[in-house]
């Protein structure tokens, strides 16, 4: 596995070892001892997602206040530009985002630390995204941070109005977004 740097230090794109030829391809798409020697974290994922999406839906950008969620993300059909927007007070990158396309062509994982809101388009026809967590969903504490709000200032790559879902046409502008310390 390939760790490679975004411009957010802890947030990182891996790439796996892909063995292919002729009859198709194999991939390890997680292996704890690989991860962890590979990125330095020591994770426990306890929940495994799968969603599908249309082209054009903008999921996002979603974080939870208590029972903070790292994820671990990828994309098995299709691509999605997958966006992740660091909520921590006390981080250098604070404030700043970090934009990563992921696909079933390029099986691209990105790494999403907790303290981060998490959102992604849909490019391809559709899209089937999948997830690891760290934490269980608790939707008592979820909270979405606008997907355009002008502070943050977020290049999406759209070529029309995205499709959302009343959440997220409803989330919350920068200045009052709930943060972490």
């Amino acid at each position: 596995m390939q760790v490679i740097a975004t411009d957010i230090p802890d947030v990182l794109i891996l790439e796996p070892k892909v063995v292919g030829d002729t009859r198709g391809f194999f991939l390890e798409s997680f292996n704890a001892k690989q991860f962890a020697n590979a990125t330095g974290l020591n994770v426990d994922f306890v929940q495994d997602n799968h969603s599908r999406s249309a082209q054009g839906v903008l999921r996002g950008l979603h974080y939870q206040t208590q029972h903070t969620q790292g994820k671990l993300v990828r994309v098995v059909s299709g691509e999605v530009f997958d966006v992740v927007v660091d909520l921590r007070r006390s981080a250098p990158s604070f404030g700043q985002w970090a934009g990563v396309h992921l696909s079933a062509d390029n099986h691209r994982q990105l790494w999403v630390p907790p303290g981060f809101a998490h959102g992604f388009l849909v490019l391809s026809t559709y899209a089937d995204f999948l997830y690891k967590t760290t934490d269980y969903y608790a939707p008592t504490y979820e909270h979405c941070l606008k997907w355009d709000d002008p502070t943050v200032a977020i290049d999406w790559p759209l070529v029309s109005a995205p499709t959302l879902s009343t959440k997220d046409q409803s989330g919350d502008a920068w200045s009052a977004a709930i943060k972490f310390d």
